[in-house]
């Protein structure tokens, strides 16, 4: 039986090749897929079935809806280990539109033992996308498709949306793009459109990329740098980092500034664990800046301000996206030591 990384492979290859045929006859089982597939408020879904089916394909003798060792059945197996061995890689090399962490870490799936019948209720929002991937792993149990053909047609949709989502993405840098004689959009103007973007769901990670770009572009007039961006679904303990954006002096490596993002209220819970962070990577500062989509309560700002003399001269700064976060922070830069 081929081995999972080759099974991927030839997966990608014939759904790249056929992007205009479906490999499934049965409009039912078709419909289900596409709608999982193309869910976007739930890419959970789409990575459970990738795994299940990927676990069938490569182990026939295994029931698709047993993905959990703890069943404890000579068909069982371990659908979190197929997903986290192999699903992520496949989906980092190709750019698919899934989810970087696996699926078994979402509230509906993990710590279960039990088979995925579909009769059960996985209480996982939106209900209908759980409820049609049981249903799907019902199908391959059932012999009424075959797992390299569900497979092959999850791919392919993903490629759709792939290139489709790129299509977009190049038909607004196309337009954005200014003629010879055309006029560049304002300062207002970009900060408008800025805001109404980060008014939008699922925007959480655009404050992040906003700051990396805004000392992308003035680095050379600032005298610093960002440091390399991370995974957003990454914990900062696990790549050594502070925060969400590091900004480091020109020919340095030292973290000066860090910034970390929080789309709730800041506490003096998140100040101490940024002080433990500080403390755990070996790392000293010059400021460390919360920036926050909710409201700043005065006790935490007090607290805040009240650790520069007690870290020896580390400055805590709590600021919200309504008040100009940027103005805020470039008022700090003389503060670096040199």
């Amino acid at each position: 039986m081929a081995e999972p990384k080759e099974v991927l492979g030839i997966a990608f290859r014939e759904a790249s090749a056929n992007l205009e045929q479906s490999f499934v006859a049965d409009e039912e089982i078709r419909n289900k897929i596409e709608y999982v597939s193309s869910n976007i408020k739930n890419r959970a879904g789409v990575r459970l079935l990738m795994a299940c089916l990927l676990a069938k394909i490569h182990q026939p003798e295994v029931d698709i809806r047993k993905p959990y060792t703890k069943i404890e059945e000579s068909d069982a197996f371990s659908g979190r280990t197929y997903d986290e061995r192999y699903i992520t890689s496949f989906i980092n090399e190709h750019n698919l539109p899934c989810n970087n962490t696996t699926a078994f870490f979402s509230p509906a799936l993990r710590n279960l033992n039990v088979t995925l019948t579909k009769n059960i209720n996985l209480v996982g929002r939106p209900p209908q996308l759980y409820q049609f991937v049981l249903e799907l792993l019902d199908d391959v149990y059932t012999d009424k498709i075959q797992a390299k053909e569900m497979l092959f047609e999850i791919v392919r949709c993903l490629v759709i949306i792939k290139n489709e989502r790129q299509q977009r993405i190049d038909s607004l840098i196309k337009g954005l793009k200014t003629t010879k004689d055309s006029i560049p959009l304002s300062s207002e103007d970009i900060v408008i459109l800025l805001e109404q973007h980060m008014k939008l769901t699922g925007t959480c990670r655009l404050p992040v990329l906003i700051i990396a770009a805004a000392y992308k572009a003035a680095e050379k007039n600032l005298g610093e740098k960002i440091l390399p961006l991370h995974s957003h679904n990454t914990a900062d303990t696990q790549t050594g980092v502070l925060g969400d954006v590091e900004i480091t002096l020109l020919n340095d490596e030292k973290t000066i500034t860090c910034y970390e993002m929080k789309e709730k209220c800041v506490n003096n819970k998140d100040i101490d664990r940024a002080l433990q962070k500080l403390s755990s990577l070996n790392k000293d500062v010059d400021n460390y800046i919360f920036i926050t989509t909710d409201k700043i309560e005065e006790t935490t700002q007090e607290y805040a301000r009240s650790l520069y003399n007690t870290t020896g001269g580390i400055e805590f700064v709590i600021v919200d996206c309504k008040r100009g976060f940027f103005s805020d922070a470039s008022s700090r830069r003389g503060k670096h030591r040199k």
